[in-house]
């Protein structure tokens, strides 16, 4: 019946006969009028109707464009406008839709014709105001293609610019639709607005680029006003005009900083960066929208700039950052613009600055990556210096934010240098510099423990040079680190001069990394990948064997009850030992060692698995009470490691010797320095300056080989003398206390002599002309003479 009744046109439904009947048998005719107004009296007075015409039209209209049939195509366009003018009923959003559709099939098409045809129907469905909002409308695709067209790249000059200013005319029909709809997605969001603005700003350059062939003034018709250019700076005009203040700001100044750049040369790309950073001064107590607006661009125009130069601002880029991210800190803290504890003329609200400070870090990383490695240097030295720290830069100006406010730029400051240092170098003496090193780990001895998992994560981006940093990411115990993937290279010799200078600093602060009360399971894991990092990028064997007497002598710390430690830090101490004991043995590749390990971390999870990583590093550990009796199989033993290791070429003495970090005037920061620790630095400066250690080396002939030899030695030489050091500290906080009154009373007994001998000659009168006197005792005493009576040679007399 149904077939039946679809081959009958009688038979066909009401709707689908009128709409049959405004097609003519000849597509060049046009609509037929009558007709056409026989449909629109229709669908106003049945509108439940309205969608079925529409999804009968978009069914014609996508098998006419199948057949090529374009005459009838631009017939169905035409009445579905009319109709849309027409009706304004509640229904009408589903006649929409299949209006919709049939523009987007025209807009996919590849004939230019089609596409200007769909983008004039949306033009005018754009001007049309509806009675009923939409829900479930969207426009992204709109968006999408409407950008692309105005890209368009046809080869025929006339119908690429009418591709384009179609394409304009869909942006602008897209804003007047959705601008005012609430109910519609943001058009202001990042994800249309990145596609629209560069749309148009990409048409002004192009007219730009036109309007220099200077046309003749005959030229200048009706036709230049219909140009693109114009045509794009009424849409613009018309896009700011609609959109606030705040919303599109970022938007259009970055867009219009990518105008700039297509004009400019690379070479003077840095000139709009200067003009932004002077622009960031002058609204130095603006709010901090705005603030954070221009800090926005200057982050684009970092990116922009990559390809050609940042010129000779970058030390002026990092300190303009720098210092707007200290005044933000002062304004944070302090509430007001002046520095002072009065309520301002303006509201300082305290998460805009924050978010002020984070685009700042970000805009400092930004530029950082446009730099080379040597530049990259310069601005990690740049940014340390200016890191506040209380008693050794005094000379930095005092903020009104107190030792909060100090506080917070040292942690903005260590922020940014993350940001700096995520770059990767051949040689370490270059990248971790003493003038750079010495004062990053200063900062590890300090109190706050986020600006000691700054330093650490500073550390682990400078030494991660073959991007092993994410597989140390979580402690645990690994039967066969093969599944880790390590990246392993030959140390080189850069590599090498590198440890024997800097090494025993590192194995110094893990050490008191570790020793900290207030560090947590972050800072636990970061020292992990830090002992990690120097296994796999620096390690030699000496290396190995300083590391491994490292690991072990954290197992006493946690061990020892003199130090202040709460259980949990002790357990994690543990637990770190053992994971890096079960690394470490695995990349040395004794299996006599590994035996040893793996039998001890077998003990540990039968009897002790508090002491393992598995058991620590989680969210809710369950930890004992106290830890007053972890001996026997649940630790390692250095005597055992010493003995097998030895047995496979290993330096024995010094697997022996158990290690003691070195204490340095670094430890100021720390505020903890004990007595019997500054007694130590005494004791060990006198020591170096003692006369039973000098000696008198001949002169030697200096030459080429001496200046060599003396480079290449010196540091050997600086390890000798840090272990003479080590054992005199040794020495004197383990040796009986009568031994070391001894030593002291022969030396003081010693220098009394040598004194004594030096007043003897400085204070004896001199020999007298007249001769010697005898005394009582039979014993000669020398006479003093008056000046007068003295016979002086003619030559000395004046």
């Amino acid at each position: 019946m149904y077939g039946v009744c679809g081959c009958c046109g009688a038979l066909r439904p009401r709707y689908k006969r009128l709409v049959d009947n405004i097609f003519p048998e000849d597509p060049e005719d046009g609509l037929v009028k009558a007709n056409m107004e026989k449909l629109t009296f229709y669908a106003l007075s049945a509108p439940e109707k309205l969608d079925r015409i529409g999804a009968y039209l978009s069914e014609r209209l996508s098998r006419d464009v199948a057949r090529h049939r374009y005459g009838y195509v631009c017939i169905a366009m035409e009445a579905l406008d009319q109709l849309l003018m027409a009706c304004h009923c509640q229904s009408i959003n589903l006649f929409v839709e299949s209006f919709l559709k049939m523009v987007r099939k025209l807009l996919e098409s590849d004939k230019p014709s089609l596409q200007i045809l769909g983008t004039n129907s949306f033009v005018k469905f754009a001007n049309i105001e509806e009675d009923t909002p939409s829900y479930h409308r969207s426009y992204d695709f709109f968006v999408s293609r409407f950008s692309e067209m105005c890209h368009s790249s046809y080869e025929d000059p006339d119908i690429r610019t009418k591709i384009r200013m179609a394409g304009i005319k869909g942006l602008q029909g897209v804003v007047r639709k959705t601008v005012n709809d609430e109910l519609q997605a943001n058009i202001w969001d990042p994800q249309h607005m990145d596609k629209i603005v560069p749309s148009l700003l990409f048409n002004l350059q192009c007219g730009e680029h036109s309007e220099s062939r200077s046309p003749s003034p005959l030229q200048a018709t009706e036709k230049e006003k219909e140009s693109p250019v114009e045509l794009t700076e009424r849409c613009f005009r018309e896009l700011l005009g609609r959109a606030a203040y705040d919303t599109v700001l970022s938007f259009a100044l970055i867009n219009f900083l990518l105008y700039c750049f297509f004009f400019l040369q690379s070479q003077h790309s840095h000139l709009v960066i200067q003009q932004l950073l002077g622009h960031l001064d002058a609204n130095s107590k603006n709010s901090a929208k705005v603030r954070a607006g221009i800090v926005e661009v200057l982050l684009e125009a970092a990116a922009i700039a990559a390809s050609g130069s940042v010129g000779p601002t970058v030390l002026e880029v990092f300190n303009t950052l720098l210092r707007q991210l200290r005044l933000s800190v002062d304004y944070e803290l302090t509430g007001s613009y002046d520095g002072s504890t009065n309520i301002g003329t303006k509201i300082i609200k305290a998460h805009e600055e924050r978010q002020l400070q984070e685009a700042v870090i970000r805009t400092i990383g930004s530029f950082a990556n446009t730099l080379p490695t040597y530049q990259r240097s310069e601005v990690m030295l740049f940014i340390m210096g200016k890191i506040p720290v209380p008693g050794i830069h005094p000379t930095l100006p005092s903020t009104g934010s107190g030792p909060e406010g100090t506080r917070m730029i040292q942690i903005m400051l260590l922020k940014s240098l993350v940001q700096v240092t995520g770059f990767q170098t051949t040689n370490m003496l270059t990248a971790l510099p003493s003038s750079f090193l010495e004062p990053l780990l200063s900062f590890s001895l300090t109190e706050d423990p986020e600006v000691r998992l700054l330093v650490l994560q500073i550390l682990l981006s400078l030494i991660d040079r073959h991007d092993n940093r994410p597989k140390f990411t979580n402690i645990s115990i690994i039967s066969d680190i093969s599944v880790l993937k390590l990246k392993v290279d030959k140390c080189s010799r850069q590599d090498n001069l590198f440890m024997k200078k800097h090494g025993q600093q590192l194995y110094r602060h893990i050490y008191m990394g570790c020793k900290e009360p207030s560090s947590g399971r972050q800072h636990y894991e970061t020292l992990f990948a830090l002992l990690g990092l120097l296994s796999v990028e620096l390690a030699n064997e000496e290396v190995v064997v300083d590391l491994i007497r490292l690991a072990l002598a954290l197992q006493d710390l946690a061990l020892s009850t003199d130090e202040a430690l709460p259980v949990y830090n002790r357990c994690a101490v543990h637990a770190l030992a053992a994971a890096y004991l079960n690394l470490i043995c695995q990349l040395t590749t004794v299996p006599a060692f590994c035996q040893h390990i793996h039998e001890v971390i077998e003990v540990r999870q039968k009897e002790s698995p508090y002491l393992l990583p598995e058991d620590v590093f989680i969210d809710n550990p369950k930890l004992p009470s106290s830890l007053e009796k972890v001996e026997g199989g649940v630790l390692f033993l250095q005597s055992k490691i010493t003995e097998v290791l030895g047995g496979s070429g290993y330096n024995t003495e010094r697997l022996a010797t158990p290690y003691v970090p070195q204490y340095t005037d670094e430890d100021r920061l720390s505020k903890r320095k004990s007595i019997g620790e500054t007694i130590s630095l005494q004791v060990e400066v006198e020591s170096r300056n003692s006369p039973e250690k000098e000696e008198r080396t001949p002169a030697e002939e200096i030459t080429f080989e001496t200046l060599k030899n003396a480079i290449v030695d010196s540091v050997g030489m600086e390890e000798q003398e840090r272990e003479r050091r080590r054992q005199v500290v040794v020495k004197f906080q383990k040796a009986p206390f009568e031994e070391i009154a001894a030593h002291c009373g022969a030396r003081a007994t010693l220098l009394q002599s040598k004194l004594n001998q030096i007043f003897e000659i400085t204070i004896r009168p001199p020999p007298s002309p007249s001769g010697t006197v005898s005394s009582g005792y039979g014993q000669s005493q020398s006479r003093s003479v008056p000046i007068y009576e003295m016979k002086f040679p003619d030559l000395c007399v004046y």
